[in-house]
């Protein structure tokens, strides 16, 4: 009988296994549980994260777009701003709060799957330096990630195909032998436009958006998406 998590990989196609896995930080590994707490305690409803991290994602994608940058902190201040009344002393203390955050239950185990399976482990984030590495020293779980990488070392901003191109090179593998997982299906569809395989799971999303090409593997959670890579050909 086949299982749900087995039924939810997409067709691998002539993707093969990844020498390298890249993990988003913010929301695919990261809880952002602390920065909730933070505005509920600076008076603002728990819920209005999701709006202001949807609109700095904007801001920081659309100042790539057009050739500019912005620090993801300067974009999530800005977006917390025209989201609300708090003042500048306020929603720096909001923004401090990402430096607190802890990996979910699910990540230790899934990069200890790689680590034992002899595939590299990195991070891949726009956000700010520091903020992947705090969070996975606060989960004990940093000697199973080779390194992490910020896209503020070349100005950009996921899912500009030069980040992932970027953190290919860093990690001198072509970009075919790269996979990028993360539970945002813009960020899943610029890597697999950058040439890199693509796995996407439910985290921060309830399905992936349909007006995107697939994913390359598609699972019902973080295990799964790892599975399904380790499943590609070798």
């Amino acid at each position: 009988m086949t299982s749900r998590r087995e039924e939810d990989r997409s067709r691998p196609g002539i993707h093969s296994r990844p020498d390298v896995i890249a993990f988003d930080v913010n929301e695919t590994l990261l809880d952002l549980a602390p920065v909730r707490a933070a505005l509920v305690e600076a008076g603002e409803p728990e819920h209005l994260l999701r709006t202001v991290f949807a609109r700095t994602l904007l801001t920081g994608v659309a100042a790539t777009t057009v050739g500019g940058w912005c620090r993801f902190r300067d974009a999530f201040d800005a977006a917390l701003a025209q989201e609300s009344d708090l003042d500048a002393a306020a929603r720096s203390t909001v923004a401090d709060a990402f430096a607190e955050t802890v990996p979910h239950p699910d990540v230790e185990p899934a990069l200890r799957r790689l680590t034992e399976a002899g595939v590299r482990v990195v991070t891949l984030s726009h956000g700010s330096p520091g903020i992947a590495e705090a969070g996975l020293a606060r989960g004990g779980i940093s000697p199973l990630v080779e390194r992490t990488l910020s896209s503020e070392v070349i100005r950009a901003w996921k899912p500009s195909p030069e980040v992932y191109l970027w953190a290919a090179g860093v990690c001198d593998v072509a970009p075919d032998r790269m996979a990028l997982v993360a539970s945002h299906g813009w960020d899943v569809l610029g890597a697999q436009r950058a040439g890199l395989t693509g796995a996407w799971f439910p985290r921060s999303e309830r399905s992936y958006p349909a007006v995107y090409e697939p994913p390359h593997v598609r699972a019902v959670d973080l295990g799964g998406a790892v599975e399904g890579l380790l499943a590609l050909p070798a």
